[in-house]
This record gives C-alpha cells, structure tokens and sequence, in this order.
C-alpha cells in the first residue's frame, strides 16, 4: 500500500510539472506546495489538460490513504514529495546545461523516487536498514533509468518541445540541440548518442551492489526488471541512428524473457555483462568516447563476474512469476480469439 500511496503522489506532482497550460507563476508555488496538500483532506486540482488528470481531479482519495498509513511511511513520502517539487520548480526556469545539472535533474525526478522506496523496503522491515540509508546507490538506480529514458526519447521530446540532454556535450556536437535530426549531421548525433550512453553507463556497478544487498524477493524483483530492461534498451539505442529517426524499443518477447530471468543477483549480473559485451561490440575505432565506453564496460565486466566485490544472496525463481505469465498468454489468446468471433457474428448479422 505505501508504494502504490508514493506512486500515485509522485505521479499527481508529475502531471502537474509536466500541464503546460499551468502559468509559471501558479505552477512554481503549487510544486513547492503539493507535499502540504496530502494533509488537506479536501484539496484537489481540477484544470488540468493532462491524461494523468484524474489524479489530481480524486486527490482527496489518494490523500485519505495517504493518512490511513504508518506514520514512518507517511514521513518518507511526504519528505520525498516535497524534495522532488522543490526540484521540478527549480529545472521550470532553467535548462539542463552541465553534465552535473544533468545528475541533479534526473537526482530530483528519480533518483529521489529510488531513494524513497529504498527508504519504504527498510521501514517495512522486508529490507535490512543499510538499503533506506545508502543514498548514494539508491539514487544510481534511479539514474540509470532515467538517464535511458531521456536517450531513448529524443525523438519524442524534440516534438513536444522539451530538451533534457545536457548542453555540455550535445553542443560539441551541434549549434542547437534539434540540430542532431538533421540528417546531414547523423554521424555526430550518433556520437552525442554513444558519449551520453557511455555517461549512463558508469552507474551499473553501483545498480549491481544495490540489488545484491535485497533479500526479499518481490522487492528483487520489482527492483531488478526495470534495470534489466534499461541496459536492453541502451543496448538498442548505442551506435543507432534510429534514436533520432523514430522509437527504439526492445522487442516484447525479450522484455517478456528479461522478466522471467531477472529473479536472483547472479541471472541479473549475466544479463548485464550479456548486454554490455553487445555494446563493446558496436564501439566504432573512430568514435570520440571509445576509450571511456571501453572502460565503463571493463567495470561492469568486474562487478559482474562470479565472486565479485559483492555479497550476493540466494534467491530462487519464483513459480508465480512463470504463472502469471502463461495466465497472461492464455488470457491475450482468449480475449483475441473472443474479439475475432464477435466481429464474425457482428458481421453475419449485418448481412
């Protein structure tokens, strides 16, 4: 219930960040504020223009839960909220322009998040204290994955008017961020791409030490799959021109397998190295960051061999997770099948 409270918080102070038709003189006051409201019973939002409207349009049913919990958990969400509208506030009125801007930006909107659930497992007790209290790896793992999904989304961003890649390296690149579409500069964006990977790239030992200090194993799992899912993905993106031509995704039967494996410190570690060899294999001689991707793969090579530098535990593959999945299988299968002789019957009736 605490991580479903803190997702539902964070995802109502995100749609307020992300509503641009909020004046930034209403907006900036309503970030640092928000944390406040989830001690206003009555307080809600209801001009938004976003698809995540709802949550701020119910917020009285998210904050009458938010008060139904331990008053440990209620502190940690409250404390993070806070921290990450602060945040949001501060990059409203100013541009990612240095590589640590760009830590601190991603630091505010997820690193934060990792922390605070790192902060929740220990609270409940699932977790030994050392996870809520080293901040430092806890908020790698949210580097790692917002670091991939600004990469990835480029494209994206760049059609809805938002830039999150740091001015310091893109502008050895380019004159403008929007530039490296061109395609007469694809050459350089894919080495603005591999240099920003390369970044992205050096917080997987500490994801590896992070994950091998869990011990419970819904905790693991729900830690471990999206990491997994994020090195697939830069592994996609490194050295592809289609970043900045259209969406690079991983294909649905390997998320589905990344799944399946990801359920013990030692499966994920061979994920990563898996992923991470592919990259050093598309490193071009002639790219200006092939020394330091080389050397990034080389620590992730050490944190990921058996009997590393980290205190792995045991952890066995749970059978729910394969049910579910075949249940899933199963139920895609029935609904198409359902949906197909519906239409057939609709059909036969029209004639």
């Amino acid at each position: 219930h605490a991580v479903c409270i803190f997702y539902l918080v964070l995802r109502a102070l995100d749609t307020v960040e992300d509503d641009m038709s909020i004046p930034l003189d209403v907006k900036v006051p309503m970030l640092h504020e928000f944390h406040s409201h989830l001690y206003q019973p009555d307080w809600k939002y209801t001009e938004s223009k976003e698809k995540d409207r709802q949550v701020l349009e119910d917020f009285p049913t998210i904050s009458m839960e938010f008060r139904k919990l331990s008053k440990v958990y209620q502190d940690v969400i409250s404390d993070i909220c806070h921290k990450m509208g602060v945040g949001m506030a501060e990059f409203l009125e100013k541009k990612v322009d240095s590589q640590h801007e760009w830590d601190k930006y991603c630091h505010y909107v997820a690193g934060l998040v990792g922390i605070g659930l790192s902060r929740l497992f220990s609270a409940s007790e699932l977790e030994d204290s050392i996870v809520g209290q080293d901040t430092d790896l806890a908020n790698s793992m949210g580097l790692f994955l917002q670091k991939t999904n600004i990469i990835r989304d480029y494209l994206e961003d760049q059609m809805e008017g938002r830039e999150f890649w740091p001015r310091e390296v893109w502008s050895r690149y380019a004159k403008k961020l929007s530039d490296l579409a061109r395609p007469e500069n694809i050459d350089v964006a894919v080495q603005c791409l591999n240099e920003l990977i390369t970044n992205a790239l050096h917080h997987v030992p500490d994801v590896l030490t992070y994950l091998s200090r869990l011990k419970n194993q819904s905790v693991f799992n729900f830690c471990a799959i999206p990491q997994v899912m994020a090195i697939a993905t830069l592994a996609a993106c490194y050295n592809n021109q289609q970043v900045f031509r259209g969406v690079v995704k991983i294909r649905k039967g390997q998320a589905v397998t990344l799944m399946m494996d990801a359920t013990n410190i030692q499966a994920v570690k061979a994920i990563m190295y898996q992923y991470v060899e592919e990259i050093y294999q598309k490193i071009p001689s002639t790219d200006p960051s092939c020394h330091r991707t080389q050397q990034a793969i080389a620590a992730i090579r050490a944190a990921s061999l058996p009997g590393g530098p980290m205190a792995s535990r045991h952890h066995y593959s749970p059978i729910y997770l394969s049910c579910a999945m075949l249940l899933a299988a199963l139920s895609w299968q029935y609904l198409s099948t359902l949906a197909k002789a519906t239409e057939e019957y609709v059909q036969a009736g029209d004639n």
